[in-house]
């Protein structure tokens, strides 16, 4: 009997040929894009990594690595991954367990890099005790170090009619109300839409006044260099023709995500973000996605867009906690000092805050 042989390939991936290894792994988000990383962090701060059995891609993971100083240390930062959930084959629990060795490997031991992944699992899933037997020789981070990805997650496998009566009574009765407003929906993936969003979402925070990390440039640009199937889906909620709602939404896998909402200064009474919320949600039903993330939520910042969130009825969950690994003393303490300073810097912001706004947007790391 002969056994398949494996092989670990080191950033030898361009962005194209990893844009098409993505369409194979059901655990793809729009965070392990090349045009998110490439956007979001720079191109020549990217690390890929791919696992092969037999010659065929069984496992990947695209990294954020960061070197401040000519010493050798520094962090390699890997967001919702590595994948292998590949579509269409059973799980095989040697694949992830060899991608964490060979993540160890390449970049905690042979790099001296303060290895750190957030991982795409929620507490309680099957995905995160996957990753628990897979990582075991990575630690949790400590609670204090990091600040908890809490969202909803509502389950598309029950029929259209059983999610609409899931919803709650008042979300369902403001959804009626918007479908009797004479409201149209718009749906692409272009320029136009993205802007005539954008032209939304400023009316919002000049509106609002709240802080954000948010930066829409970069949500264009990485709209721009997505390729087509790839891309987020834009919704655009019009009266009369005239814009009233928006929402920004990706789905790759078996999963989407709500990334961004934004509402008009003539839009206020016309609900129409429970429209586009229950207009993507039957769209994502019908293509075959399992699992809506409606994007992260925090009741004490944000209790609004909480209950709004609430009343689409999802699992209320929590990001399991990031697995950590360093070869590197001075690796690690360069980190404790980096996280130790981050959060000073939001305590210090949060008593200035003119409203309850967004304190950590979802998409942003």
């Amino acid at each position: 009997m002969t056994h398949a042989t494996w092989e670990i390939q080191v950033d030898q991936t361009d962005s194209e040929a990893w844009s098409q290894l993505l369409e194979q792994f059901d655990d793809a988000s729009i965070y392990q894009t090349a045009a998110y990383g490439e956007v979001r962090w720079g191109k020549k701060n990217l690390s890929r990594i791919v696992l092969k059995r037999g010659g065929e891609v069984v496992g990947i993971a695209q990294l954020r690595t960061i070197r401040p100083t000519p010493l050798k240390c520094g962090i390699a930062y890997l967001r919702w991954g590595p994948l292998w959930e590949r579509r269409g084959h059973a799980l095989d629990m040697e694949v992830p367990a060899r991608l964490a060795s060979a993540i160890e490997e390449e970049y905690s031991k042979r790099r001296n890099l303060f290895v750190r992944i957030l991982p795409n699992a929620f507490a309680g899933s099957g995905r995160a005790e996957v990753f628990r037997a897979a990582f075991s020789q990575f630690a949790f981070e400590s609670s204090e170090s990091h600040e908890v990805y809490r969202t909803f997650v509502v389950d598309l496998a029950p029929s259209l009619e059983e999610l609409r009566k899931g919803l709650d009574k008042k979300w369902r009765n403001q959804l009626t109300r918007s479908e009797k407003n004479s409201l149209t929906v718009i749906s692409g993936r272009g320029r136009a839409e993205f802007r005539a969003f954008c032209e939304m979402y400023a009316q919002m925070l000049k509106r609002k006044i709240f802080e954000t990390t948010v930066n829409i440039e970069e949500f264009e640009r990485i709209q721009e260099q997505l390729p087509v199937s790839q891309r987020m889906h834009i919704l655009i909620c019009q009266s009369q023709g005239v814009p009233v709602a928006g929402l920004v939404a990706s789905a790759m896998g078996n999963s989407a995500i709500y990334l961004l909402g934004a509402t008009s200064d003539t839009g206020l009474n016309a609900k129409g973000a429970y429209l586009l919320q229950w207009t993507i949600l039957s769209h994502f039903k019908q293509s075959g996605i399992r699992f809506y993330d409606l994007g992260g939520i925090d009741p004490e910042e944000n209790p609004g867009v909480y209950h709004f969130k609430k009343g689409m009825s999802g699992a209320d969950v929590c990001q399991i906690r990031p697995l950590v690994a360093s070869n590197s003393a001075l690796s690690a303490a360069m980190v404790k000092v980096a996280l130790g300073m981050q959060r000073t810097i939001r305590a210090s912001r949060r008593p200035f805050n003119l409203t309850r706004g967004f304190r950590r947007p979802a998409v942003i790391s």
